[in-house]
């Protein structure tokens, strides 16, 4: 989906992107890793094409430089820093998108519908949440149906329970095959989104991991379901994957996976956020089977 390289951006004498190269598949989520000022940002609009830059960057095979827009009609953008007018009604901003987009409206209800937010059109924008307003960013980075997704730290600016939603919104995304590439400074985030982490530092990627080689043995050691009250299943899973713990709801509870030296850690995280864990077992395999 995405081949980047060489690719270098200068500031005068300043490169804040220098002598990038990757390539992420289609279906695939690669992360930006790295402090502020080592080049995530300035990369992305290297991608977008906002940024002129040294090098080549092509997306689905189409070079971004030359046939800019065409690349950019892949692409579904939401930026740190989001901006919509305050007196505007949501179903007004998403169908002003569509519109800019060339789709109809029934894509623009069904970007709402991805990311939980029908049923609030009436609603003016300086009455949404912080994550209501992410999410409205996402949707309307989904109007088109781009098959790639490019986030710039998607949930700095939320709370717990904004992070919480728009992670899921984005695993569901990834699994029903959109690539997706992300910067971020939280290591749950990373863990439980990228396949692959590059590691930037002053412009230039420095390593390339996986969640798993950055943060020590990932969660596949040990499977476990977990039962809480049915009314507090929302509220578990938003608390563990908050805490950086592999957490779904499969419709028969809740399921962790763990590493197997700390198979206590999401009942710890439950008991702190004052969920009742009634019951565990621990799993013996993917298909789900109770040991």
């Amino acid at each position: 989906m995405i081949t980047a390289r060489h690719v270098t951006k200068r500031f005068r004498r300043v490169a804040a992107v220098d002598g990038v190269s990757f390539d992420l598949d289609a279906g695939g989520a690669l992360a930006l890793w790295g402090s502020n000022g080592a080049g995530k940002t300035t990369l992305i609009r290297c991608i977008l094409g906002v940024f002129r830059c040294r090098g080549a960057i092509a997306i689905n095979g189409l070079d971004v430089r030359s046939r800019g827009r065409a690349a950019r009609a892949l692409v579904g953008y939401v930026p740190q820093e989001l901006s919509f007018h305050d007196d505007t009604r949501l179903g007004g901003a998403i169908a002003f998108f569509a519109r800019l987009r060339g789709v109809d409206l029934d894509r623009a209800r069904e970007a709402l519908r991805t990311v939980q937010l029908d049923g609030h059109e009436r609603t003016r924008v300086r009455d949404l949440s912080g994550g209501m307003k992410q999410r409205l960013a996402l949707a309307v980075a989904l109007v088109s149906d781009p098959p790639l997704i490019v986030l710039d730290e998607p949930t700095s600016n939320l709370d717990a329970s904004g992070r919480a939603d728009v992670m899921d919104t984005l695993r569901a995304l990834k699994a029903r095959g959109k690539t997706i590439v992300f910067a971020s400074h939280r290591p749950e985030e990373v863990s439980l989104l990228a396949d692959r982490v590059l590691v930037m530092e002053k412009g230039r990627v420095v390593a390339e991991r996986t969640p798993r080689e950055m943060w020590g043995e990932a969660a596949r050691g040990r499977r476990m379901r977990l039962r809480v009250p049915t009314d507090a299943e929302r509220e578990a899973y938003k608390a563990l994957v908050l805490a950086g713990v592999d957490a779904h709801l499969n419709g028969e509870g809740l399921c962790v996976t763990t590493s197997c030296d700390r198979k206590a850690a999401p009942i710890r995280v439950l008991a702190r956020a004052s969920i009742e864990v009634r019951d565990f077992e621990l799993l013996d395999d993917e298909r789900g089977i109770g040991s």
